[in-house]
């Protein structure tokens, strides 16, 4: 079983390494089959020998092949179907663990990942889903959003301790502690933005009475331990920041600049998504990070002698890692249900419309030949079309529903302005 997960591994790998054509979904479905049948096999063996839970090497190529195929679904824009649940539920458990880890969040990042439970949870029951895969995927998808939800309702239970005349006092000392790191990790230490946030500690501590917040209507609320243990932990964290001056530890420099360069490039492709990004390109980023994730004793950095990182190492590199995830999970979240096969067209059709509402925001056009380069383009996009449908070689890719209805409004836009052009000149 293990060398056929090997085998389907490689597949796949070759299959997200080749960009001199698009994914097929046929055979992606193909190979998932295939992995599906060795999780039947696998879970006929483990049922025999009494070892459900048991879990080795062959559980990690396993999920390398679940992660991969979910991956795929979401380049072929099958977003809608079951297999594509996957990446992102994977990514969003280890959102959650990190931060019930750090513990400090903020109501609104448990209020989205609630909402994105929720709606995988809708997928998971609505999704489409043939064949006799179906029945292991959705069992398998249950039991992590199960995991996930049950990590929330912890989070949640905990941030509800806090009195709720707090939790402005709150928010904002999530924001400084996480702008803190994040001057932290620039390539020059922005020495002036440190000394604001700084500033703003301090403008909160005078405004203490004893040692407690005050509320907005001049009290004292009672349940302060969070609030004031959050306080305590930026003021420190501050004084590290100032010192280190963004500086890593020698010892963790080789792990310090690899998490670094993730970061970065994922922040790019977070600003070029439309354009440059294949969602499968998205696991070496998942496998890099889970390797070093992995890595971690008992939560902290460790060196080659086993040594465990201090506070500034320690806080720098975690921070670098949950902001990488983070960005992953973002691009997961925000992947269109379009195949990449129509997303030239389908970002073509984006940016006209971007164009249009823009003329029509300003004021609209003097005159209806002014509109002629947009014409010029949506008839060029709509004599791609054949019976109706974007056809690619031989192939119908998915997403016909929405680069259809995008191509609509952007004629609907075009009619609106020369209307008003036409009667302007009318007039």
């Amino acid at each position: 079983m293990l060398d056929r997960l090997l085998m389907l591994r490689d597949e796949l790998a070759l299959m997200k390494q080749d960009r001199s054509t698009y994914v097929k979904s046929s055979e992606v479905v193909q190979i998932y089959t295939q992995v599906v049948d060795q999780v039947r096999h696998l879970n006929t063996v483990r049922t025999r020998e009494r070892k459900p839970l048991e879990q080795n090497r062959l559980d990690y190529v396993l999920d390398d092949c679940f992660q991969l195929i979910s991956l795929f679904f979401l380049a072929c824009g099958k977003n809608d179907e079951i297999p594509a649940l996957y990446a992102e539920s994977s990514t969003l458990k280890r959102l959650l663990d990190h931060l019930k880890e750090a513990a400090f969040y903020s109501g609104k990042d448990l209020q989205g990942l609630h909402l994105r439970i929720d709606d995988m949870a809708t997928k998971l029951r609505s999704g489409k889903c043939e064949g006799p895969e179906c029945e292991i995927m959705s069992e398998l998808l249950e039991h992590r959003l199960e995991a996930c939800a049950e990590i929330l309702s912890k989070l949640e239970g905990f941030l509800a301790t806090l009195h709720p005349s707090l939790l402005p006092t709150w928010e904002k000392l999530v924001a400084i502690l996480r702008s803190l790191s994040a001057c932290n990790t620039r390539s020059n230490f922005p020495k002036d933005e440190v000394q604001g946030l700084k500033e703003e500690l301090d403008m909160m501590q005078s405004q203490m009475v004893g040692d407690k917040f005050v509320a907005p209507d001049g009290t004292t609320p009672d349940n302060q331990e969070l609030a004031l243990g959050l306080m305590r932990r930026c003021q420190l964290w501050c004084g590290v920041v100032e010192q280190k001056k963004g500086k890593i530890d020698e010892r963790f420099k080789e792990t310090w600049d690899k998490l670094k360069a993730i970061r970065d490039k994922l922040e790019k492709l977070s600003l070029t998504q439309a354009w440059s990004l294949r969602e499968t390109d998205l696991w070496q980023f998942q496998r890099a990070l889970d390797r070093v994730d992995e890595q971690r004793v008992e939560g902290n950095f460790v060196d080659a002698e086993g040594q465990p990182a201090d506070l500034h190492a320690n806080r720098t590199l975690l921070y670098l890692l949950r902001k990488s995830y983070s960005f992953i999970y973002l691009l997961i979240v925000s992947s269109m249900p379009v195949s990449e096969a129509l997303l030239p067209i389908y970002n073509q059709l984006q940016t006209t419309k971007r164009c249009l509402l823009e003329v029509q925001r300003s004021g609209g056009v003097s005159s209806a030949r002014e509109l002629y380069p947009y014409s010029m383009k949506l008839n060029s996009i709509d004599n791609m079309r054949v019976d109706g449908k974007f056809v690619v070689g031989q192939d119908i890719p998915e997403g016909q529903a929405q680069v259809n209805a995008l191509l609509a409004e952007c004629y609907e836009l075009q009619y609106k302005l020369r209307i008003e052009a036409e009667n302007e000149d009318s007039d």
